[in-house]
């Protein structure tokens, strides 16, 4: 009987996967994914929600991806560069919480980091019941005293989950994955939000330092043709090679990070 469930299970599963790939295809979905997009962008959209009483800042669908990834890889330590009001550092402690209950990485933590924690946002993060698995460090995320700090808390963990999500010039974020994305670990994630702005009319970018031709996609494109030229390593001396997980995107549609879901292999 428990055999035959778990062929059931697997069946379905499958059946999923053609699903997802027939949909990333479909040309009338995609068009309506990004005229709503577009929409959704005006109305500030992704403003709306919170987890677990505090503001989260993110598209529905995206969480839901980055549940799947956490679950599927059970990180033991989640780095978020770019934490705004600290709700999807909850999220992410939330996850690691329910994941210990099984018995998993019952000493998880996420690691926050921005370059100024308000003290408002700091005093309602710090009385959350997810505290407990937090850490935060206050400076630019690309300063070296800053991530010199953030490789030496992240020594001692073994499967780590990284979410780049601060400043969203072609610049920052490259530099932050030269810095960041070397501490992914084999099998895990890196995603890159707000890859999203290229994708959008010139009018999303206006009275930003960032736009077209320089926003997290062109980043994260000129990262991945480096790492392609030549060989990179992370701090174990092992070899560094990524590629864009498309299913992903493909599966949620909705998304601020496409082409953004980077896996480690």
């Amino acid at each position: 009987m428990e055999n035959l469930v778990k062929v059931k299970i697997m069946s379905f599963k499958s059946e999923v996967k053609k699903e997802i790939l027939i949909q990333g295809k479909d040309k009338e979905m995609l068009n309506l994914t990004k005229k709503w997009m577009e929409r959704a962008g005006k109305l500030k959209y992704s403003y709306h929600f919170e987890w677990m009483g505090r503001p989260i800042i993110q598209h529905p669908q995206d969480m839901i991806a980055a549940q799947q990834l956490i679950w599927d890889v059970k990180p033991d330590l989640i780095i978020e560069t770019g934490i705004a009001r600290g709700g999807s550092l909850i999220f992410y402690a939330s996850l690691l919480e329910l994941i210990s209950q099984s018995g998993k990485n019952k000493k998880a933590k996420v690691l926050g980091i921005d370059i100024e924690i308000r003290k408002n946002n700091l005093r309602y993060i710090k009385e959350h019941p997810m505290f407990k698995r937090i850490n935060l460090i206050e400076g630019p995320s690309t300063n070296k005293k800053i991530y010199e700090k953030v490789y030496k808390f992240s020594k001692k963990f073994k499967k780590i989950m990284v979410f780049l999500d601060s400043n969203h010039t072609g610049k920052h974020v490259f530099d932050e994955l030269e810095i960041y994305a070397k501490l992914v670990t084999k099998n895990s994630y890196c995603i890159v939000f707000d890859t999203i702005i290229e994708d959008l009319p010139k009018v999303y970018g206006k009275n930003r330092s960032w736009g077209k031709n320089d926003n997290p996609k062109s980043a994260l494109k000129k990262y991945l043709e480096k790492i392609r030229q030549k060989s990179f390593f992370d701090l174990k001396k092992q070899k560094i090679n990524f590629k864009i997980d498309k299913a992903i995107e493909s599966q949620i549609l909705i998304s601020v990070a496409p082409g953004g879901f980077l896996k480690r292999l």
